[in-house]
């Protein structure tokens, strides 16, 4: 039986999966990334396709690979990921179609997911859907028509770069900075700086993650339930303006703070049917993403089948 390859590098972790026809996942390797220079991660990901490959070459067991990364991958193969030093046009799909000597597909993160519920997921049999990715930043994968919406430079999506304010004398945060992992603990530590009470303050404030403010809210900690509330109501806004210019049958949560959902997603709600176009808004499913940590994986299988399957067809016709 054949399989395909599919590796999801993000800023911290890169995860490496062999992936059959179905979508299942046979077996699944993650490791942290090694950011000591531009190639390390690359060695890296060569690495995981012959631990995957046990001892044999990367050939052997491999039709083609998909690789999702944290950034822009331009048309003409070259990645610019900010959070990787070094990946300012870095050939990505050529060094590693040299390395692992099979075809090579590389995709943003976000357009990942979104062909990964697509395949396997919450947007199955859909043809217009947002998938929002709330993790370490915020991106969002569109199809439009059964047609992902990449932009004329490749850059559409990049949700976390939406203006938002629930202040009209704001100057208008970005979506990100407010709303995604790093935003949630920033608004915790200030707040506890401020001196307000909270059952967080038995931490280091400087040190206080998004995922101790969601275990914080669960125990009923009256600040982190309100930082919840405000994220959700910032992410409603995101995403009433999304809704209204894309008209989607669903929005699908994903990403790390997917699993915090249940904290924000009723203020999210409700912020949403308020400023979104109001026919849109009451037909929207909105979706809490049940792959987890798998739909960027999945989305790169799919793209290497894909890639896979059309080589077989050419070469059928010849």
């Amino acid at each position: 039986m054949p399989y395909v390859l599919a590796v999801d590098l993000g800023g911290t972790k890169c995860s490496a999966a062999v992936v059959d026809q179905k979508g299942r996942i046979v077996s699944r390797l993650t490791v942290a990334v090694d950011l000591s220079s531009p190639s390390a991660p690359v060695r890296q990901i060569v690495q995981l396709a012959r631990d995957l490959a046990e001892g044999s070459r990367p050939k052997q067991c491999f039709v083609a690979a998909g690789v999702a990364v944290p950034g822009l991958v331009r048309r003409n193969g070259t990645v610019w990921a900010p959070n990787l030093p070094g990946w300012d046009r870095l050939p990505l799909a050529n060094r590693l179609q040299r390395s692992l000597e099979i075809p090579v597909i590389v995709e943003s993160d976000r357009n990942a997911a979104l062909l990964g519920e697509c395949w396997r997921g919450a947007a199955r049999g859909r043809s217009d859907v947002i998938v929002l990715m709330i993790g370490t930043g915020i991106g969002a994968g569109i199809m439009s028509g059964g047609h992902v919406v990449r932009g004329a430079h490749e850059l559409s999506g990049c949700a976390g770069w939406l203006s938002v304010s629930l202040d009209n004398n704001s100057n208008s945060p970005q979506l990100e900075c407010c709303t995604a992992g790093p935003g949630i603990a920033n608004a915790a530590q200030k707040r506890l700086q401020a001196g307000e009470a909270s059952g967080l303050s038995q931490y280091d404030a400087s040190k206080i993650t998004a995922h101790e403010v969601a275990a914080a809210a669960r125990e009923g900690d009256r600040m982190a339930l309100d930082i919840f509330r405000h994220v959700g109501r910032l992410l409603g806004l995101g995403v009433a303006n999304m809704i209204s210019l894309f008209d989607p049958e669903a929005v699908i949560i994903g990403g790390g703070m997917a699993g915090a959902a249940d904290l924000y997603l009723e203020s999210l709600r409700h912020s949403m049917l308020k400023r979104a176009q109001p026919l849109a808004a009451r037909q929207v499913k909105l979706v809490v993403s049940k792959l987890g940590g798998r739909a960027n994986l999945l989305g790169c299988a799919r793209l290497a089948w894909q890639s896979f399957e059309t080589r077989k067809s050419k070469k059928e016709r010849r």
